[in-house]
């Protein structure tokens, strides 16, 4: 039903999760965000579906919010310039500003030091991952 509502919008389903007792979560996205107004059309949309006589049931409609895990490359399209943390299928964790986003790949560029003549040195790494080594990479907040 979410789907068919969503259809032709920029908006997207991102998780579905259904509890005990009939506690249904349905978390969207947008490529330009989502708004309240969006989360609650979506909501009044699916409870037309049901009878309320016949189908005891809560219903939460949300925007997939912060530390939640980015799902879709529309996701890591639209949070270009942001930085995230990945975490990688071989255990390794990587921070830095996503530059780049594409159907197959994303680009970090992060801060690392390196050992020189006995001096640290800080240069700038940019790195390039494939979706299928990504184990879980979220959005980090910034209160600077």
């Amino acid at each position: 039903m979410a789907d068919q509502f969503l259809e032709g919008t920029k908006l997207f389903i991102t998780e579905v999760r259904i509890k005990p007792v009939n506690r249904i979560v349905v978390m969207i996205d947008g490529d330009e965000g989502v708004r309240i107004d969006d989360c609650v059309a979506l909501s009044r949309f699916i409870e037309s579906k049901f009878d309320r006589e016949a189908d005891d049931f809560e219903l939460t409609v949300t925007s997939a919010g912060i530390g939640e895990p980015l799902k879709f490359n529309r996701q890591y399209i639209k949070n270009i310039g942001r930085t995230i943390q990945v975490e990688l299928t071989d255990d390794q964790v990587i921070e830095g500003q996503l530059i780049t986003a594409d159907e197959e790949t994303i680009t970090i560029e992060r801060m690392v030091k390196e050992k020189i003549n006995h001096k640290n040195i800080k240069k700038t790494d940019v790195k390039t991952i494939r979706y299928n080594e990504i184990r879980k990479a979220v959005v980090m907040v910034s209160f600077k």
